[in-house]
Order: structure tokens, then C-alpha cells, then sequence
């Protein structure tokens, strides 16, 4: 996320950004029937933006959601869920809540858990609540697996369901994103049916530190098997990355967005993926 902005005492905004997987092992199925995985969570600055206002104890709550599947109920939204449970519990005053939806849904790109991770740390600060970071991330651990990772917003080795985090080193300032979602989208329900588990093939802990070059060929994602088997569109979009001269490509998640890594701009890449939602930016 992009650093919180108070606009004045009762309002905050603040731009909550995506995520992609670097990596992604399927590792085993636990008794809960979750699965256990092993992932590289990387923040990208693509963005969406929420507005939360303070309003009287006599103004009535209003939520707004800007880009939402239609027939959506707002109230439905993480962003609504995390605002009332916090303030049923810290008995907050009413609030305005406007979110515009930039970051793509059903992905793998994690805006869902970002917007949510966001309200809770604006509310945090709106209102002098003094929860540090590590409490943050075990309560908003409840709303979905990688929520934590928006509270950290930096690169990290995610274990477990992807609640296990610790610290990784990945450098990719000065290279070239391209991030490509297709009009498919792929539910997670999906992605896990074409599963099989099984423990990763090497350390991706060790394959990160390589040279980007050599990724192709030793960081997979366990979910691109099935996932472009059911969809080839997809493998499609990371095939041409690669022919566009991609250092690195992959799937994010459990899709349907992909991603390529790229030494250079890439200002051809809106124009080839036309029929695409498509974002191009240097990292830093």
C-alpha cells in the first residue's frame, strides 16, 4: 500500500495495492481441508482507493463500492465487514466509506485482502487505536489468508494457508511489469479441483536468489497445470510474454491474471493484449 494521507482530522485516503505470486508450490492437504503452499508475495503498484470519513454520531453510515460485480451487495464487501466489526467493538462513530475498484477481481492479485488490510489500518489511525502491525495482521488474519501480508506491504516468503510469513530479499527495482487479465476469470474453488499436492521440486527460497533468468526454469505455480488446461487463453497470455521478451513469466495465484517481468518498457504490450485488461509499469 501506498502511504496513508489524512486529508484532514476525519478522513483518510490511502491507495491499497495488488499483489503477485513469485512462485507457488501446493505442498499438502491438511485435516481442515485447506491446503498447505509455499509462495513469494511481491507488492505491485497497482491500485485501487478508498476514502474513509468520520461522520456525526447523527449521519446515517454510507458505503460506496466503484467497480464491483453487478447485483453486488456492498455490505458483502471486506471492507464493509472489517469497518463494522471495528466499530461495534471500539463503538466508532458512523463513517462514509468510498472505494473505487481499480485492481481486477477473481485474478490472484489479492484486492479483496489489500482493501480490507487498508480499512483496518486507516481506521487504526484515523482513531488513535494503537494496535501495532503484528496485532493488525492477527485480526485481520480472520477475513482471508494473505490480509497480513497487505499490513507488512513488503516482499515475504508465505508458508501455511499463506498465514506463516518471514522476510525475503527480492530485488526487482528498474525492471519492467506487465500485467495481462483476460475477460476469464477463474474461481479458487476451481484452481483446487485440478490440484494434486505434492512437496515443491527445489527451495524457492534458494531459486529467488538466482538470477531472473534462470527462474523460468526452476519457480513454478502448482495451479498453471490445470488451470491452462481448462483455460489455454491463459497459457496463451504467458506464452507471449515470453515471445515479447519477458525475463520472467507467470501466473499470479490462482489466476487468471498473468505477469511478465521485462528489462525494458513495454509500450506495445495495451495494443498486442487489446482485448485485455493490461498494466505496464516500472518498478522500483
Amino acid at each position: 500500500m501506498l502511504p496513508l494521507q489524512q486529508k484532514n482530522r476525519n478522513t483518510m485516503l490511502s491507495l491499497p495495492c495488488a499483489k503477485i505470486n513469485i512462485g507457488l508450490n501446493v505442498t499438502g492437504k491438511r485435516p481442515d481441508g485447506y491446503h498447505n503452499l509455499e509462495t513469494v508475495f511481491f507488492p505491485i503498484p497497482l491500485t485501487d482507493v478508498l476514502e474513509i470519513k468520520e461522520l456525526s454520531d447523527s449521519d446515517k453510515e454510507d458505503i460506496q463500492i466503484l467497480g464491483m460485480p453487478a447485483g453486488e451487495n456492498p455490505c458483502d464487501n471486506l471492507v464493509y465487514k472489517v469497518y463494522s466489526d471495528m466499530r461495534k467493538e471500539f463503538s466508532l462513530p458512523p463513517m462514509s466509506i468510498y472505494l473505487y475498484k481499480k485492481i481486477p477481481i477473481g485474478a490472484g492479485l489479492g484486492g479483496g485482502s489489500s482493501d480490507a488490510a487498508e480499512t483496518m489500518k486507516a481506521i487504526n489511525q484515523m482513531f488513535a487505536l494503537g494496535m501495532q502491525n503484528d496485532e493488525m495482521e492477527r485480526r485481520i488474519a480472520q477475513y482471508g489468508a494473505d490480509c497480513p501480508f497487505f499490513i507488512r506491504h513488503k516482499p515475504v516468503f508465505a508458508e501455511g494457508i499463506g498465514d506463516i510469513m518471514s522476510d525475503i530479499t527480492v530485488n526487482l527495482s528498474h525492471k519492467h511489469l506487465v500485467l495481462v487479465k483476460p475477460a476469464t476469470s477463474v474461481s479458487t474453488r476451481e484452481a483446487y479441483s485440478g490440484i494434486v499436492a505434492a512437496p515443491a521440486d527445489a527451495d524457492l527460497r534458494e531459486s529467488i536468489k538466482a538470477d531472473i533468468t534462470t527462474w523460468r526454469h526452476t519457480i513454478k505455480n502448482d495451479f498453471e497445470k490445470s488451470v491452462f488446461k481448462a483455460h489455454p487463453e491463459i497459457s496463451a497470455i504467458k506464452q507471449t510474454l515470453y515471445d515479447m521478451g519477458a525475463l520472467y513469466a507467470s501466473m499470479s495465484g490462482s489466476g487468471s491474471a498473468v505477469y511478465g517481468i521485462f528489462d525494458r518498457p513495454v509500450d506495445e504490450a495495451k495494443k498486442v493484449f487489446d482485448d485485455c485488461f493490461t498494466f505496464e509499469k516500472q518498478l522500483r
